[in-house]
């Protein structure tokens, strides 16, 4: 095809003025860069301290921590060093939010749940009773407005979340009495955070919330008479198949439970932005080493739990399960008009979940029933 001379003179202008235009702006965003570059004093150096809520060096989850403060200075080059505390080392382990809050400390590793007691919307970021599984829970906060409200609410209290890892579906529970009915959780004292804890109240039961380092006293003294805690790696190291008889699936209270890592917010916000980066890219690494870490050891601790108990490992009936996703759905609509920050919260979270079951429904469900055997 021949342009006539006129247009190709045209065309050939408008190229010029896009390819003068994209130099100037490569250039501006070139200054800005150097600029801000010029203003970062990489000779200065950051000592933080870091509360978790989990036990010191305690496998995965405080060893997570470890790692992280590792990757920060090493990413950094040495301009952030973390000490990591392991709960009841510097703070108690419910205390690490009001810890970082207050600057008491720069950073802290916990899972949202543990902050109910100051907004109950945060429960929805560690994860929901028969809600959305780890994949799910990933998808939310990244591609589904999951981070941005995260976010939003927690700077009202000075803080900055990341991800920091998500211990998959978990176990049941560990109980010194059968449970055979919805029935013979009345009575029952139980150690389960979140909005998993207030079904169980809701169908009589009392539940508590006790540290990890207190649990097994807990259990073996009589002050609980069941916990949960997460799966079959970190229960074996717990020692609650010394002390409990039933270990009961699925954890329909913990589908996909989320951890985090919390920065205070005028701290990170002195930051430059290399080094705010830094921080969250090493939270993400963690994340996903976490996940791993808790899928590949809970087949090899079930095995060893089922070869070197005699602990009984059951499933909880169908009955039960549907009694206490019948409760939980009473229990989420209360909570979702308590105040408008949980209501804007469970919005979000239930849409993203309704929508991704539907797909769910063509991909894993048919997979684990018709392909995975």
């Amino acid at each position: 095809m021949i342009i006539p001379f006129n247009e190709a003179k045209n065309y050939l202008y408008v190229l010029i003025e896009f390819v003068l235009l994209s130099i100037l702006m490569l250039s501006c965003q070139t200054k800005e860069v150097n600029s801000e570059l010029e203003s970062i004093d990489f000779n200065k150096k950051y000592e933080w301290k870091m509360v978790t809520t989990w036990p010191p060096n305690f496998p995965v989850l405080g060893e997570g921590c470890n790692r992280y403060a590792e990757l920060v200075e090493k990413l950094s080059g040495g301009r952030i060093t973390i000490k990591v505390y392991g709960g009841g080392e510097l703070v108690p382990p419910l205390e690490v939010f009001e810890a970082v809050n207050s600057g008491a400390a720069e950073l802290g590793g916990g899972s949202p749940y543990y902050w109910a007691g100051k907004n109950p919307a945060f429960q929805y970021f560690s994860g929901v009773p028969f809600g959305m599984n780890a994949q799910q829970m990933t998808g939310w906060m990244h591609a589904g407005g999951g981070y941005d409200l995260w976010r939003k609410f927690y700077a009202k209290y000075n803080l900055v979340p990341f991800l920091a890892g998500n211990t998959g579906v978990q176990m049941g529970g560990w109980y010194n009495r059968e449970i055979n009915s919805i029935e013979d959780f009345k009575g029952l004292k139980m150690r389960m955070p979140g909005i998993g804890g207030k079904v169980l109240n809701a169908v009589g039961a009392t539940t508590v919330l006790v540290p990890g380092g207190e649990l097994y006293t807990s259990l073996e003294r009589g002050v609980i008479d069941a916990t949960e805690w997460i799966g079959p790696y970190h229960d074996y190291l717990m020692g609650f198949h010394k002390i409990s008889k039933y270990y009961y699936a699925p954890g329909w209270h913990e589908p996909g439970t989320q951890l985090e890592i919390i920065l205070n917010k005028r701290e990170y916000d002195k930051l430059p932005v290399d080094l705010q980066n830094i921080l969250q890219v090493a939270a993400e690494e963690v994340h996903t080493w976490t996940l791993a870490s808790f899928e590949s050891k809970s087949y090899e601790y079930l095995q060893k739990i089922k070869s070197e108990t005699d602990v009984e490992i059951r499933e909880f009936d169908q009955s039960i399960l549907s009694a206490l996703k019948l409760q939980t759905e009473k229990v989420l609509d209360e909570l979702a008009s308590e105040n408008e920050d949980t209501k804007e919260i469970y919005n979000s979270y239930k849409a993203y979940h309704d929508n991704i079951s539907q797909w769910s429904d063509y991909s894993e469900k048919l997979y684990y029933q018709k392909l995975s055997k």
